[in-house]
């Protein structure tokens, strides 16, 4: 068993070796024919053809692999939302193919991590085996943990720059701008996740869409309930005269949800204070109790 891991973990370091290795200039010296093809009529796109084995080439074969088994594995785990919908909510710059890949690199990492550890501690058997196979799950894991957790932040962002953005809107509204120009205003002033969003949506509108369906995107991505009211709101921009009076009240409805639940996170804080203070009393009431309690008995023993 010792044997077969090892031999793993050494292939996978030279593996893992050569394509680090091949990024670098000085280690990986460029055929001469990559280097006349940027001068020759054609040649631009066999610039890369003398190159058998690199990290681009790598992650080109193994991207739809990485693909089906992070979603089979995600969804074996309880990850039902896509992939792509949470890279796109917190403006991740990869791709579901780049992410995944990323994701399955740190799942060898961590079995090489996990299959030397298991030779430094001398385990054998079904011992060794748990654990070289809990190393890729869990670092599998954490990766979809660190983006579920940036998408609950982007979500929980969201939700708290709501009632400022619909109160900026229905000023920028009542003030006689267009709802186009009103994100737009909004999107080039704003700095926080909204803004940010909303640069998004103003690009959507740009490429032909309109200012309904755009919004109805933004919407169906971040996947919060006060923005999707919001959107409802704005949709009636060409049927209601006074939208800059509904998006105030959508505003205020937004702020009590707001509230609400800052008045419920207090309060449950506030029960949790109690608990190591009810720990701490009830403990040395044990021990009084106890201490008759015994002596009690062992008066009744002796009799």
């Amino acid at each position: 068993m010792s044997a077969q891991v090892a031999a793993v973990v050494a292939l996978s370091l030279f593996a893992g070796s050569t394509l680090l290795l091949g990024e670098l200039r000085w280690f990986r010296r460029r055929p001469l024919v990559d280097r006349l093809a940027p001068y020759v009529a054609g040649g631009a796109g066999a610039r890369r053809r003398g190159a058998v084995m690199s990290a681009a080439s790598f992650a080109h074969v193994v991207g739809p692999l990485a693909r089906a088994v992070g979603a089979h594995v995600a969804r074996a785990v309880g990850v039902t939302e896509p992939l792509a919908v949470r890279l796109e909510r917190v403006h991740s710059p990869l791709d579901v193919t780049a992410f995944r890949v990323r994701q399955l690199a740190w799942s060898v990492a961590g079995l090489v991590v996990a299959a030397l550890s298991a030779i430094a501690l001398g385990l054998a058997g079904v011992p060794a085996l748990v654990l070289v196979l809990a190393g890729p799950v869990l670092a599998f894991l954490v990766v979809e943990q660190q983006l579920a957790s940036a998408s609950a932040r982007w979500q929980r962002r969201i939700f708290l720059e709501l009632p400022v953005v619909s109160e900026q809107l229905g000023m920028l509204l009542g003030a006689g701008y267009s709802l186009g120009a009103a994100l737009a205003r909004v999107a080039e002033r704003g700095t926080g996740a909204c803004g940010r969003d909303l640069v998004r949506v103003t690009g959507r509108i740009r490429q032909g869409l309109t200012e309904v369906e755009a919004l109805g995107e933004w919407a169906a991505v971040a996947d919060v309930e006060a923005l999707r009211r919001l959107v409802s709101v704005l949709s009636l921009n060409r049927q209601a005269g006074d939208l800059g009076r509904l998006i105030g009240d959508e505003a205020r409805s937004i702020r009590r949800d707001v509230q609400r639940e800052l008045i419920e996170t207090i309060e449950r804080r506030g029960q949790q204070v109690w608990i190591p203070v009810t720990v701490a009393a009830l403990v040395p009431g044990v021990i009084f109790l106890a201490v008759p309690f015994i002596e009690a008995l062992r008066l009744f023993s002796n009799t």
